[in-house]
């Protein structure tokens, strides 16, 4: 089961460099909610669509997994990513957690040193 919710963490990361948005959503429950400390929270699955179709502000980037930790329900990744925000190259850390219910991320929380993501 640790490693099921491992290769669905490390699938999100996959999908969302390619844009497969609609991947990307298939990896999460419909009630999901998405914390980012500093920005707007997102709450079930109409608001988190809407943030990655038409408001998130990354773009053409690639993320670098460096650590995956898994304790129980949650996957932490600590990474880096590099892309394009408002037309400039961006390149920084993050740290992200994932919760799970089953097999379906519910919870996801992303800590960065950038003002959006």
């Amino acid at each position: 089961m640790q490693e099921t919710k491992v290769e669905t963490v490390r699938s999100y990361y996959e999908y969302i460099d390619a844009e497969d948005y609609e991947a990307v959503f298939s990896l999460f429950a419909d009630d999901v909610t998405y914390e980012r400390p500093g920005q707007s929270n997102l709450s079930g699955m109409a608001e988190f669509r809407e943030f990655y179709l038409e408001d998130r502000p990354l773009e053409d980037g690639d993320h670098e997994v460096h650590d995956v930790v898994v304790d129980g329900d949650t996957v932490a990744v600590r990474g880096e990513f590099a892309g394009t925000q408002d037309g400039e190259g961006v390149s920084f850390g993050f740290a992200d957690f994932h919760r799970f219910d089953d097999d379906r991320i519910t919870e996801r929380w992303t800590y960065t040193d950038r003002d959006e993501v």
